[in-house]
């Protein structure tokens, strides 16, 4: 398999590569998460409608470069998010990234996501792990990690320390290995 399906599903979450027709949708999600973003994610301080269209864009053609695969987090067709498999973590590998609109956070979305993200990221020929990468103060990515079925394998030091307000400056690192995958145990 060369790319991830475009459309991901579960019983109650879907995730769809984004389209350039969610801007309104994504905009609305962003505006209504920035202050639950913004201690974890810099990007959401300088957010405007433009700086959406843009990420639009930009995915689309990131997707067809095989650079990262980024979706639409949806419950109900309604956005509720964004996580993607992006290609920053060296040779056979990939890493998971997400954020959820706080109104969803604690109801297992973002944990079906990464679970539905690692099954399509595994089925790629050249993948054989993937990580969830966080600061040691963000407790809630390392939850959704845990209860997906990774292993946390490595903290340490940011060289550049904290990029966000809420940061300390450490990184953490989970894995799952194609092997732990195919054991089935977290599917």
């Amino acid at each position: 398999m060369d790319e991830p399906a475009e459309l991901l599903t579960s019983e109650r979450v879907e995730l769809r590569q984004w389209r350039v027709s969610d801007l309104d949708a994504l905009d609305r999600a962003i505006r209504e998460s920035r202050d639950h973003l913004l201690p974890w994610m810099p990007w959401a301080a300088d957010h405007s409608r433009r700086n959406t269209a843009e990420f639009l864009a930009r995915k689309r053609e990131e997707w067809t470069t095989g650079q990262t695969y980024d979706y639409a987090i949806r419950v109900d067709s309604t956005v509720v998010g964004s996580c993607g498999l992006m290609r920053r973590i060296g040779a056979g590998g990939l890493e998971i990234g997400y954020w959820l609109h706080p109104g969803w956070c604690g109801q297992g979305v973002a944990t079906t996501a990464v679970r539905l993200l690692v099954g399509q990221g595994f089925r790629l020929a050249d993948v054989d792990r993937i990580e969830i990468h966080h600061d040691a103060a963000n407790s809630a990515s390392g939850a959704v990690a845990h209860r997906a079925g990774f292993t946390e394998v490595a903290r340490a030091e940011k060289p550049e320390g904290p990029t966000a307000p809420g940061e300390v400056g450490t990184e953490v690192v989970w894995r799952m290995t194609a092997d732990e995958w195919a054991d089935g145990e977290f599917r």
